[in-house]
């Protein structure tokens, strides 16, 4: 079972580099797997099992606990296993309604993520869904580096204020991407809206990224106010 959860996050990667590498440099240069240097893998098993890639670092290995190290085109990893027999917090979780994304990274004191996916029972570890899993992030990874890029060009400024918003949004701390949105654009409804809807696990950060896009202009040409063309 390590074995193929290894071959399964080995492929996610494969997949994330291959599809980055479709990208500009510049694009490619603000993608968090790309830059985060080595990563740890966590595969954390609850009643589903658990994948989330964090650029902290878990310290040394202490009793039962496995590691496997592996790289992939400039991305190194080390994939370290939990269960509830190493860690028993694991066992109390209730998964039966959905997946603990919020409580798997407390029981395993780890603050932020660069990516946290799950694979249910019976959805298996196969190469297809991997690559599909990897490609999307890379998608998604490489639209967020061009929104910011665009809000960056677009407030002056305020530049070093996105580049925190970014690296908030690399770090998956919502609340904290809540405050930065709302320091870049203090006066627009669609991002006061965005950053003050709340779900289970605080405000949607690609909602706030898209209502502060649409605040300077969205993708499209865009001209400060009071300019002339």
């Amino acid at each position: 079972m390590r074995q193929a959860v290894a071959g399964y996050v080995q492929e996610i990667h494969r997949a994330y580099v291959d599809q980055a590498a479709t990208f500009s440099p510049g694009v490619r240069g603000r993608m968090p797997l790309i830059t985060a240097g080595r990563l740890t893998v966590v595969a954390a098993a609850a009643r589903n099992l658990h994948l989330l890639a964090t650029a902290e670092t878990l310290g040394p290995l202490r009793g039962p606990e496995v590691a496997i190290t592996a790289e992939y085109d400039g991305i190194a990893w080390e994939l370290r296993f939990f269960d509830p027999v190493v860690l028993p917090e694991l066992g109390l979780l209730d998964e039966r309604e959905s997946p603990a994304f919020e409580e798997v990274k407390r029981a395993l004191g780890v603050g932020t993520v660069l990516y946290h996916v799950v694979a249910q029972p019976g959805a298996g570890l196969s190469g297809h869904q991997a690559t599909h899993v990897g490609t999307g992030l890379a998608n998604g990874h490489s639209a967020a580096a061009r929104d910011f890029e665009t809000i960056r060009s677009r407030v002056r400024g305020r530049e070093a204020l996105v580049d925190e918003l970014a690296g908030a949004t690399i770090a998956g701390l919502p609340h904290a991407q809540a405050l930065l949105a709302r320091a870049i654009s203090p006066y627009d409804e669609g991002v006061r809206e965005a950053c003050e809807a709340s779900g289970s696990g605080g405000p949607d950060p690609e909602a706030i990224r898209k209502a502060l896009l649409t605040a300077v202009g969205g993708r499209t040409q865009w001209m400060p106010a009071g300019s002339h063309s």
